[in-house]
């Protein structure tokens, strides 16, 4: 069976044959994918998989109310807990993230309208050929990228915004000889 490229260990095998790319619109998954992508800068989307559970424990279930209301305590146990990327910066970020996050949901509604939104609510179906010719970032991810900044959302940058946009399938970046690109 073809798969994309990159997908090479059994973590990544069953992401991407799961979850990359498939349309999400369930707000605490658009928020832990949020959280997930940020935490991965400046490393493998490999290490993020064996931290997800562990990630998943520290961030009660990714629930945007809890984590909003993370305490200093909550964040030195964060930045003690080995299972996940313990950056300071990162850390913070989240729970400035999840309090951003409640903010939006309030505007929107919900945080899959104000993302989707971007997207004009379809997903962008796009027909590569082999993973060279996937782009790091695009106007859209750019424009979500300085949307989210201005919202007081942090580690949301282009790069970061399109791998976040192909994770939830906003973007369909299979490549045309994946099993997976006509189905998602």
């Amino acid at each position: 069976m073809d798969r994309c490229a990159w997908a090479t260990n059994p973590e990544a095998i069953a992401y991407h044959d799961e979850e990359w790319g498939v349309p999400a619109h369930d707000d605490r998954h658009l928020f832990e994918m949020l959280i997930l992508e940020g935490a991965q800068a400046g490393l493998s989307w490999d290490t993020i998989l064996r931290k997800r559970a562990a990630y998943r424990e520290a961030y009660r279930g990714f629930d945007p109310e809890v984590v909003a209301a993370f305490s200093e305590a909550d964040r030195a146990r964060l930045l003690g807990d080995a299972g996940i990327v313990r950056n300071r910066l990162k850390v913070a970020a989240s729970i400035d993230n999840a309090r951003a996050f409640l903010e939006v949901q309030r505007q929107f509604g919900s945080f899959d309208a104000y993302v989707w939104g971007f997207v004009g609510g379809s997903p962008i179906r796009n027909r590569w050929t082999s993973l060279k010719e996937v782009p790091a970032s695009t106007p859209v991810s750019d424009a979500l990228s300085k949307d989210l900044k201005r919202r007081g959302f942090r580690f949301v940058g282009t790069t970061i915004c399109y791998a976040y946009m192909q994770a939830v399938g906003l973007v369909n970046d299979h490549t045309v000889d994946c099993f997976r690109h006509w189905a998602v």
